[in-house]
């Protein structure tokens, strides 16, 4: 958790947040990208800080360009790019927002490493459902695969419906420690009514829908590629209950990966209101799995 005030510049139309350094707060799991001695037999420099964890360093910029209503109906879609390591510096950009037509705005994002490489890049919106963000764009010029093993049993339009999903505090509290960007709703219920999820958690709670979406082969390390929020009705909440339900939209691969694409809305439990919509690019690394090595 960073101690310096989150402040930001401004030049020639660009707006740049702070310099910070995310833990890379899975490094213990063995095994994982995150894992040193994994990443590093899979040819990366070390173990990679997650894409959720990099998402949670953009709320305080979308606040400072759309407001605080962006917590509530606001989209961040983001395609990664450059995976970075424990502590490495990163530094959050935006441009000035434009008008969309269908309401509301829109305005490039990214985030770059210490020497000028895009980590990751798209776009960020308040107002209606973005139907034109960064990662609905790329969807539309997915190929369709020639050979899935890893994904062999999963197909597009694959469907779950009302997966239980609630995030614990006991399980998730001690990540507020190594968070970014902290935000006081993230620890004060009276900011919202309850205690709001950190962008990273409130993921975690739309990946519920994961296990029973898909059925990969086992044995193999798995990457996020992309990662969209829509907030449709939120924030979302710690210790409230929700029911997810998930569609695989598109399943591609690369020379080095096979890739799963999936959308998942968050309900409340109590009424159905749709609380978030999230679309999540997978990238599962071949060279980790004994049916392609």
């Amino acid at each position: 958790m960073s101690d310096v005030p989150f402040t930001t510049t401004r030049q020639a139309g660009v707006t740049a947040g702070p310099v910070r350094r995310p833990d890379n707060f899975s490094k213990h799991a063995k095994g994982s990208i995150h894992d040193n001695a994994t990443a590093q037999g899979l040819g990366f420099k070390g173990g990679t800080v997650a894409g959720n964890i990099h998402f949670e360093q953009f709320p305080p910029l979308m606040a400072e360009l759309f407001g605080r209503a962006w917590f509530q109906t606001g989209n961040l879609s983001l395609y990664f790019l450059t995976p970075t390591t424990d502590g490495e510096p990163v530094q959050v950009f935006a441009r000035d927002p434009v008008v969309r037509p269908e309401g509301g705005l829109r305005a490039e994002v990214w985030m770059e490493d210490s020497e000028g490489r895009r980590v990751c890049e798209g776009t960020a919106a308040s107002g209606p459902p973005d139907l034109d963000s960064a990662l609905r764009r790329r969807l539309r010029d997915v190929r369709p695969p020639e050979d899935l093993r890893i994904l062999r049993k999963s197909k597009v339009g694959d469907r779950c419906l009302d997966v239980p999903a609630r995030l614990e505090l006991a399980r998730n509290d001690n990540r507020l420690e190594f968070i970014t960007e902290p935000l006081p709703e993230y620890l004060d219920a009276s900011v919202w009514g309850e205690r709001v999820a950190p962008p990273a958690i409130a993921i975690d709670a739309m990946r519920e829908v994961e296990k029973p979406l898909f059925r990969p082969e086992d044995g193999f390390v798995g990457l996020f590629g992309a990662i969209e929020v829509q907030w449709l009705d939120g924030p979302v909440f710690m210790e409230h209950d929700y029911l997810a339900d998930g569609t695989i939209l598109a399943l591609s691969e690369s020379p080095k990966t096979e890739v799963a694409w999936f959308e998942s809305t968050l309900k409340d439990a109590a009424d159905l209101r749709e609380v978030s919509r999230m679309i999540l690019m997978t990238r599962l690394l071949k060279g980790s799995s004994p049916l392609w090595t």
